[in-house]
């Protein structure tokens, strides 16, 4: 058994999972300056006028606040999606809100986008701005935004004036950003699916980035597995008529079908989006629907489920130009960005 495995199975497990994750982060951050020096693994992907160091990047999720950019680069991540960054600062839902299912190598969260705050994380983005300087290479920056919780769903201006906050602060900083309306943690939030309601914001975002930006920063949007194929369809139709620059497929499932673990550890974990190997197959399907009905030119993220070099082959064999994790990496370690960079580039 390979010694991460051990201490995760052994150790980790038996620690509270948001607990684990804060420290864990803080020894990532630690050693950021030691990592930075690592080559980067893997080979270069160009796609959306952006060079990619390699093809595997870091979920949005883990990095909510643009605290731990470099040194997550230094693991080896070609990109960084940072947030789910909201216009407003928010504490996210009550804990206990993170659960693992050890069984099915997946994740069980209700975080409810907590973060800092549009204001606070593009702050935070200028000061690392100022730090680097002139320097070059690290990981390519993207920037999740997503809905304030307060904000009610059903007040399309309100909604629009929330998303436009954020990118109007953030998209300066972005190398890509993303338009999150498929978490099935904030109330309300995956209706914005619909294109009546999609395609506005779509707009609307896209026009305040142009507005606040030098050059175009591309735009995607991120969406649910658990859309009908129908709606995926509508999605993926409304992304080319728009002009959008890609698709991000998937978020996580609030389904809880063929899982191995015990209907009391599923009880007891509760209600959230369900991430990891169980998201695998569906995730797959999405992707290829994807590809199947966009231009070749529209890049595609594909993540939910990617744990092995295997998984990666199929998911870039699927259609996805760019590749992302982030329950993997926790059930991996801090080897998972190279092995996947390294073994997708042979």
């Amino acid at each position: 058994m390979k010694p991460y495995r051990t201490l995760f199975d052994k150790v980790l497990t038996k620690t509270d999972p948001e607990r684990a994750h804060q420290q864990a982060f803080a020894a990532i951050r630690a050693a950021g300056p030691a990592l930075s020096r690592t080559r980067t693994p893997g080979s270069p992907v160009h796609t959306m006028g952006l060079t990619f160091p390699n093809v595997i990047g870091l979920a949005a999720g883990f990095d909510k606040n643009a605290v731990g950019i470099d040194a997550l680069g230094g693991l080896g991540f070609g990109h960084v999606e940072i947030g789910t960054v909201t216009g407003e600062g928010q504490p996210g839902n009550p804990a206990p809100r993170l659960f693992r299912l050890p069984a099915d190598r997946a994740v069980i969260n209700r975080m409810g986008f907590n973060n800092d705050g549009a204001e606070a994380v593009a702050a935070r983005l200028a000061s690392r701005l100022e730090r680097r300087g002139t320097a070059t290479g690290g990981p390519v920056l993207g920037i999740n935004i997503g809905k304030t919780k307060l904000v009610p769903e059903d007040d399309q201006a309100a909604v629009e004036a929330d998303y436009a906050k954020s990118a109007r602060l953030l998209a300066p900083y972005a190398d890509y950003l993303v338009v999150n309306v498929s978490s099935p943690n904030t109330p309300g939030l995956r209706s914005l699916q619909s294109v009546e309601k999609l395609q506005p914001l779509l707009e609307h975002v896209r026009s305040i980035a142009d507005q606040v930006t030098k050059h175009r920063v591309p735009l995607l949007v991120k969406i649910a597995p658990d859309l009908a194929d129908s709606d995926v369809v509508e999605v993926a139709d409304l992304a080319g008529a728009i002009g959008l620059d890609g698709i991000i497929a998937t978020n996580t499932t609030i389904g809880r079908e063929h899982l191995a673990s015990t209907p009391a550890e599923i009880t007891a974990a509760g209600a959230g989006g369900l991430s990891g190997a169980p998201l695998k197959a569906r995730a797959l399907d999405v992707l290829r629907l994807l590809r199947s009905r966009v231009s070749p030119e529209m890049t595609l993220i594909g993540v939910g489920g990617i744990a092995t070099v295997e998984d990666a082959r199929e998911r870039l064999a699927a259609g996805a130009d760019l590749l992302q994790g982030y329950t993997g990496f926790i059930y991996e370690g801090p080897g998972y960005a190279r092995r996947i960079a390294n073994g997708a580039a042979r």
